[in-house]
């Protein structure tokens, strides 16, 4: 009985233990701050951020998946914090503080800029991911690259889960500024598991009014291959969760190459002057 007793007790703790990637620091994560805002680094989600902090307040949530994934029709979801398929191997980290690397980070790293790198492998997809913190904005670029055909349900990049307590989002395009899309994001049956915008824009923003504070994500560069989209999934008591969707039901080209680029920024404002805000911070993103 003390043998079966101890057997149960030593495979649950080894259950218990979080998942540890085969490559970076022996850290759970890092917190990397630049000026005003701040990015969570984790180890568990094969170091892909965590949580976007702006003036020390929480943008978005620690529960769920950022980055880039991949769902493959045989398997899944493959990449991120999805774990439940396969993880994502890891080739290479650089950690870049002030133009310095960084060979051996430290829990908490603070400075004027960061440069992350991170080179992946996702089946037959090379993946590079670069983040980067200057002048209180977050810069995100992606580069998958295949030799094969591959097919894929979908691709989805620069996933930003927004704090659950964001209560609206607007969006717009260059081609039509005057016009943008926008609506509330709540936990009613109304808006509740439901998705938003749902097509091609050149930035969307949402407001988070327990800071009184806004972000505002514009995508900077996208290949003509992909026919992305964005959307926004509400999920009560989670998130309000944004994707960058490509490859819909769709087959990535053998010798493909292709780089995605976005930058994301925040304000402070009010619930009535926000969306005004807002765009004006958009176009500087330009």
């Amino acid at each position: 009985m003390r043998l079966l007793l101890l057997l149960a007790f030593t495979t649950a703790l080894h259950a218990a233990k979080p998942f540890v990637p085969n490559l970076g620091p022996d850290l759970s994560t890092i917190t990397v701050t630049c000026g005003q805002v701040s990015l969570l680094l984790r180890q568990t989600s094969q170091w892909t951020p965590g949580r976007i902090d702006y003036r020390g307040k929480a943008m978005t949530t620690e529960r769920s998946a950022y980055g880039t994934v991949f769902s493959v029709p045989d398997c899944g979801f493959i990449g991120t914090a999805h774990l439940e398929n396969e993880p994502e191997p890891l080739e290479s980290l650089a950690f870049i503080l002030d133009g310095k690397p960084v060979e051996k980070p430290e829990a908490v790293l603070k400075g004027q800029t960061f440069r992350f790198e991170r080179k992946s492998r996702v089946r037959d997809f090379e993946l590079t991911c670069i983040t980067e913190l200057k002048n209180d904005r977050l810069y995100e670029t992606t580069t998958v690259r295949t030799a094969k055909a591959v097919p894929l349900k979908l691709v989805y990049h620069f996933m930003h889960a927004w704090a659950p307590s964001v209560s609206a989002f607007c969006a717009g395009t260059d081609a039509d500024a005057a016009k943008t899309l926008s609506g509330p994001l709540n936990d009613g049956d109304d808006t509740a598991r439901k998705f938003f915008i749902n097509q091609r824009i050149d930035w969307m923003a949402v407001f988070e009014p327990k800071s009184s504070q806004f972000g505002v994500s514009r995508l900077l560069s996208a290949p003509d291959q992909g026919e992305h989209i964005a959307m926004i999934w509400n999920v009560p008591n989670s998130y309000r969760k944004f994707y960058l969707k490509c490859f819909n039901n769709a087959t990535v080209p053998a010798g493909f190459k292709g780089t995605w680029r976005m930058v994301t920024a925040f304000g402070a404002s009010d619930a009535v002057g926000w969306e005004k805000a807002a765009s004006e911070l958009a176009d500087a993103l330009k």
